[in-house]
Formats: structure tokens, C-alpha cells, sequence
């Protein structure tokens, strides 16, 4: 049997093949089908996947519209912010109590074992941290309060050139509010304190 028949190109590939020959098949062969979806009708293809061709038509599937997000042109609502500033708040002041409560621990441990004074540390962290953290959330929840308010009734308009009145009237009252029970001296104090407070911090960032 002669070994002319090796490299024939009906067994496989051989080194003594023709590269032209190759070539010529592939290129004879089918082309390669084109898979562009820019002609596809989706409401043609939606029954099959369960969707009606009215329904395609309704949800906008014929043709492609723009995705719009919802705007509120007054901002997030009273409680939204009211919980975002209280808890903000909450974990300032606890944060800052606890730091303080270390300190004080620290320097007024009865002993220098080591029990005690993690026990002392435990004991000033937990009740500087928890109530500046109650007094700050308590404070931020009557200042939301306030302020919504005084946006709902849109207090800007009857203030002249004091602008924005919103945070200074909400400042005032939730200085009075929380001193309330001290008597109305403190509580003019307080809310005289308070209005002070949030005019110097818009006052400086209105200078930086």
C-alpha cells in the first residue's frame, strides 16, 4: 500500500498538505451569520417569553424611551431628615462622651489594678457617652422638628433680608424647648444661646 494517500486531507492534517488548499475550503464554506439585535422587534419576540404583544406595546418595549428618576423639587421629607440628623447626632455626642469618660476613668480610678480601672473606664464611658449621645439626638430631633416647620409655613417670606429664617428660628426654639422646665428665664437663655449658635455657624460659613 503506498504511502502517497498520507496527507490527503481526508484524515486529518498533515505537514504535506497545501496551505492554498486550506484556505480555498474555509473560505468556500458558509459565511458567519451575523448576530445584530438592532433589527429585532421586541414585541415580536415577547410572546415567547410570556408577554403579550399588547402589553409590550404598553410597557414602551417597541421602542426605546429615556429612563427618567423622580425629582422632588422640596428635598426629603421631615422625618427623613429628622432621623438622619438624630442619629448623626446620637453618635457624635456618644462618641465624644465616651472619649471624655475614658479620660475621666482614667484619672479618677480608685485603685491602679487593672480590673478596676477598666471597671471605673466602663463606668465613666457609659454614662458621659450615653448622655451627651441622648441630649445631642433629642437636641437634632426638635431642630428637624422646628425647621420643617418653619419650611411648611414658609417663614422666609416675611422675613425680609434675614435669610435663610428656617435654622435660626429652629435653633431658638429647640434651645427654649429643651430648658423648658427650668423656668422661662433659662428657657430665654437657652434659646437666646441657640439662635446665637446657628447664626455664628452660618456667619463662618458664609466667611470660608
Amino acid at each position: 500500500m503506498s504511502n502517497n494517500n498520507l496527507g490527503s486531507g481526508r484524515g486529518g492534517a498533515s505537514p504535506y498538505d497545501d496551505d492554498t488548499s486550506s484556505s480555498t475550503s474555509t473560505s468556500a464554506g458558509s459565511p458567519i451569520p451575523d448576530f445584530n439585535a438592532s433589527n429585532i422587534q421586541l414585541s415580536t419576540v415577547a410572546p415567547a417569553f410570556g408577554i403579550s404583544s399588547s402589553a409590550a406595546a404598553a410597557s414602551g418595549l417597541q421602542t426605546r424611551q429615556p429612563d427618567y428618576l423622580d425629582y422632588d423639587q422640596k428635598g426629603r421629607g421631615i422625618f427623613s431628615i429628622m432621623c438622619t440628623n438624630s442619629g448623626i447626632s446620637y453618635l457624635v455626642g456618644v462618641t465624644i462622651g465616651g472619649l471624655y469618660g475614658l479620660k475621666e476613668g482614667l484619672a479618677r480610678t480608685p485603685s491602679s489594678r487593672w480590673k478596676v480601672k477598666l471597671n471605673s473606664v466602663l463606668n465613666h464611658c457609659g454614662r458621659h457617652g450615653s448622655g451627651l449621645g441622648n441630649m445631642m439626638g433629642a437636641s437634632a430631633i426638635m431642630y428637624s422638628l422646628y425647621e420643617g416647620v418653619a419650611d411648611s409655613f414658609e417663614l422666609d417670606a416675611y422675613t425680609g433680608p434675614i435669610q435663610p429664617p428656617a435654622p435660626l428660628f429652629a435653633g431658638m426654639m429647640t434651645g427654649a424647648t429643651y430648658y423648658m422646665r427650668a423656668g422661662p428665664r433659662v428657657a430665654a437663655l437657652a434659646g437666646t444661646i441657640g439662635l446665637g449658635a446657628v447664626g455664628g455657624t452660618f456667619a463662618l460659613y458664609s466667611v470660608l
